[in-house]
């Protein structure tokens, strides 16, 4: 699915709904069929506020990753592309199996 598939997605399961999107500065959220698509939804119901470039501390999604390069990539030999894999999915289950040790870890915990 691509970025524009998701607002399309979003307009069809929003209908008549102010939709905002608090987005990063990845080059699609930017790309011209994304404005093209934003301009012919003039008066509706997309509104985007941009993270500020260089700023992961604003987007909780950049801690689960630096979770997950902690305890799966860094300082670790593994033998091969399937050990890796295998290494991303027992931390896959484990962030399954504990929300809300993932909730304070990306700062969301009460």
């Amino acid at each position: 699915m691509t970025f524009l598939d998701f607002l399309h997605l979003l307009k069809e399961k929003y209908a008549n709904r102010f939709i905002v999107l608090v987005l990063d500065n990845v080059r699609i959220h930017h790309a011209k069929m994304v404005r093209a698509f934003l301009d012919s939804e003039k008066g509706t119901t997309f509104h985007f506020i941009f993270l500020p470039p260089y700023s992961p501390q604003l987007n909780p999604i950049e801690r689960l990753w630096k979770w997950l390069k902690d305890e799966v990539i860094a300082n670790v030999l593994h033998r091969d592309q399937k050990d890796i894999a295998q290494s991303i999915t027992r931390f896959e289950q484990h962030v399954l199996q504990h929300p809300d040790e993932v909730l304070r870890r990306i700062g969301c915990a009460a």
